[in-house]
């Protein structure tokens, strides 16, 4: 019995949409663009998110920054008292690593950019990074070629050089970086490994466009107490420590290299990734929320279309229904088949806007350089939607086809 139900609910959809073509396509319209605006909306933001999510954990859950600024933002930011801070310097590193016992490493990194040249070729705004030795620790990074800075080169500023995949492209296409001479804003470099390409990163560039030198060979291009070098100090905790607990016995350590009073503000910040994540997670709701008034106004629409069809269909084969219920089909065989046919004719539109959301998807996905794709969760979104709006729009004209009296809808004609 199901089995013809279904059958016969297609075949009444199917005719329903032939017989009007413009009618249907009109109606069927709304609901279409309805889920591919809340869809579109829904998969942008979740790759959106997934490639933000990505980029903090590469920061690493278990990493906290030493820097001037503090990453809280709002209307009342007090950066009038932030300004005046110092920044982190290189000789607070060995105080930090000589006194705390809950990390597992600490490292130190400035940055500038700058021109590197090779030959006649040349890359300009490469980030120069100029690093303390324990700073592989903190930032997981492979080489396709080469190997790190030994222990020596990075304490003794040896001019060599890690450069990212992208600046390798760039300065030798046809060659073999590893042992050639490069120039950082006019200082000689010898090139001893080579980054594996990562990829973009959505909290700015990644290691791809960066150079990887030694702080003391560093300091010769840039100065290190000042702002335009961007100082941090990272540390990482040990893996039975938690963040709060070094972060207790960092501001202890650094109150006592500044020589703070006990009362007095401290005049650094100590930054983790859950700061950005409470952030973008506010950003992504504020977003899934526009996104469900945005599709929800077409999807009201769209409902009045299907409504109006399943109004339109009744009244069009009320005759037919007064033949079934004479034969003896049950008030519950009308509601569900005519049902079944908004149902039917919802996941039509719905069909049609998941598909024009996947087009749209694969066609920006090179335009935006980002990584977008329609996720199985958010079709089965779209489905469930669909057949939500099938339902509540064709209750009442299935209800009020199921109570027709047989003899009253057979003499309609």
């Amino acid at each position: 019995m199901l089995l013809v139900l279904f059958k016969e609910s297609v075949l009444f959809a199917w005719q329903s949409l032939t017989a009007n073509k413009l009618r249907s396509f009109l109606s069927l319209l709304g609901i279409t663009i309805g889920i591919f605006a809340i869809i579109l909306v829904f998969t942008i933001v979740d790759s959106l998110e997934n490639n933000i999510r990505g980029s903090i954990q590469s920061l690493g859950n278990n990493v906290v920054f030493v820097q001037k600024w503090p990453w809280s933002f709002g209307p009342d930011y007090p950066w009038w008292k932030y300004i005046n801070r110092p920044t982190p310097q290189y000789y607070e590193l060995d105080e930090l690593q000589r006194k705390c016992k809950s990390t597992e490493a600490i490292a130190y990194r400035m940055g500038k950019r700058r021109t590197i040249k090779y030959k006649s070729s040349s890359v300009e705004n490469a980030i120069v990074g100029g690093i303390s030795h324990e700073f592989y620790k903190i930032k997981n990074f492979d080489l396709t070629s080469g190997r790190y800075f030994m222990q020596t080169e990075t304490e003794g500023g040896y001019r060599v050089a890690i450069i990212g995949a992208e600046i390798a492209q760039g300065l030798f296409p046809y060659e073999d970086p590893i042992g050639k001479e490069i120039k950082i804003a006019g200082n000689k470099a010898v090139v001893i490994g080579v980054i594996k390409k990562e990829g973009e990163s959505m909290l700015g560039p990644s290691f791809d466009y960066q150079v990887l030198i030694p702080f003391n060979f560093a300091r010769v291009m840039m100065d290190p107490k000042s702002e335009n070098a961007d100082p941090i100090i990272y540390a990482k905790a040990k893996p039975n420590v938690t963040n709060a607990e070094m972060m207790d016995e960092l501001t202890g350590v650094l109150r006592a290299i500044r020589k703070l009073k006990p009362m007095s503000d401290p005049n650094f910040a100590l930054n983790e990734t859950s700061l950005l994540s409470k952030g973008f997670d506010e950003l992504f709701d504020v977003i899934g929320t526009a996104g469900w008034i945005i599709g929800g106004f077409s999807i009201l629409v769209g409902g009045f279309g299907i409504a109006n069809i399943m109004f339109v269909s009744v009244r069009e084969r009320t005759n037919l229904i007064g033949i079934q219920k004479s034969l003896g089909a049950k008030n519950m065989f009308i509601l569900v088949q005519f049902l079944s046919e908004s149902v039917m004719l919802s996941c039509v539109g719905g069909f049609f806007g998941l598909l024009l959301t996947w087009i749209i998807t694969a066609l920006g996905k090179d335009a935006i350089e980002m990584e977008i794709s329609l996720t199985v969760t958010n079709v089965i979104l779209g489905f469930t939607i669909s057949i939500l709006i099938g339902i509540i729009s064709g209750f009442i004209p299935a209800y009020s086809a199921s109570q027709l009296d047989p003899v009253e809808a057979i003499r309609s004609n």
